[in-house]
C-alpha cells in the first residue's frame, strides 16, 4: 500500500471501518510521524457530553499503527503486529477537535531490525498524546506492540 493521507483514509473504510464511521481521520503522516483528527459528535459521545474514551482510544492507536505499518512495509518480511497491552491516561473531557500524535523517532526500526536480525518476538511501547484546539492534553495512551516474523 502506499502511505497517502487519501490511501490510509480509505484503508480505515474498508478495514476498521468503525474508526471511519467515528470520524477518525490521518492528517499527517511522515516516516516517524503520525497524527490524526477526531470531532466531538454525536456519534462519538459518551453521556458526559464529551468523546467515548474507546474512540480516543482507535484514535490513539491508529497513530502508533500506521507507523508500525510503515516500517513493516519497508522491511520488505512477512512480520505480524498486535497489540499485547495498553494503558491510558485521561487528564481533561474530550470536546472539540482533538489531534492525536505519534513520533516514536527511531524506535520502531530498531525492533523491526532486532526482530529480523535474531528472530525472535520483539515488543516495544508507543505513546499517542491527544490534545485539544487549546493545545491542552486530553489523553495519552501507550501501546505495548508485538512483533513476529512469520515463516
Amino acid at each position: 500500500m502506499n502511505f497517502t493521507l487519501s490511501k490510509l483514509n480509505l484503508f480505515t473504510f474498508f478495514k476498521l471501518p468503525m474508526v471511519w464511521w467515528s470520524g477518525i481521520r490521518v492528517v499527517v503522516f511522515e516516516k516517524n510521524y503520525c497524527e490524526v483528527n477526531v470531532r466531538h459528535r454525536w456519534i462519538n459521545q459518551n453521556p458526559f457530553k464529551s468523546m467515548f474514551w474507546a474512540v480516543q482510544g482507535m484514535a490513539a492507536e491508529l497513530t502508533t499503527g500506521v507507523l508500525l505499518m510503515h516500517e513493516i512495509q519497508i522491511s520488505k518480511q512477512k512480520i505480524s503486529m498486535l497489540v499485547l497491552n495498553n494503558k491510558a491516561n485521561f487528564s481533561k473531557k474530550a470536546r472539540g477537535r482533538i489531534l492525536f500524535s505519534c513520533a516514536p523517532e527511531d524506535k520502531i526500526a530498531k525492533a523491526i531490525e532486532q526482530l529480523i536480525k535474531t528472530k525472535e518476538p520483539q515488543t516495544l511501547w508507543l505513546i499517542s498524546k491527544g490534545v485539544d484546539e487549546n493545545q491542552d492534553v486530553v489523553s495519552t495512551f501507550e501501546f505495548e506492540w508485538t512483533l513476529l516474523l512469520k515463516k
